[in-house]
């Protein structure tokens, strides 16, 4: 998937002009490599249909044997801790429900991803160079 619009563009709701990107790694319990061409491409359609439901965006995705990574655009009233953990219930209920016999050779429970994360925010400048712009903001005088 590519992005929609512009790189630089901003979206905007009433009161807000924004741009967010988060970066997002879940990882399959135990480090099991268990993802598979079948299942990587089922999950982007699950991240897809849930981002949607959320006003959100999967513009990136991509996965190895153990994990995924997902690259979010959404908006700032978002939830992010809960939109994280609708992401991991409702793909992991999908894939143990249509992978069963599969999945059996991994896990005795009926397990999917583990219970960390890693997310960061990502835009189009780094932090050094966002620091010196807010610091060489004019002086109020007086």
């Amino acid at each position: 998937m590519k992005l929609l619009q512009p790189k630089n563009t901003l979206k905007t709701r009433s009161h807000s002009a924004f741009r967010l990107h988060y970066h997002v790694v879940f990882v399959i319990k135990y480090r099991r490599k268990l993802i598979n061409k079948q299942i990587m491409e089922r999950l982007e359609d699950i991240f897809t249909d849930v981002l949607a439901k959320w006003g959100c965006q999967l513009t990136e995705f991509g996965s190895e044997g153990d994990h995924c990574h997902l690259l979010i655009e959404a908006h700032p009233s978002l939830d992010l801790s809960r939109l994280i953990g609708n992401l991991k219930t409702v793909s992991a209920r999908h894939i143990r429900k249509e992978n069963e016999e599969y999945l059996k050779q991994f896990f005795w429970k009926p397990l999917f991803w583990s219970r960390s994360y890693a997310v960061t925010t990502t835009g189009g400048a780094n932090l050094e160079t966002v620091k010196e712009y807010v610091l060489s903001q004019e002086k109020p005088s007086g």
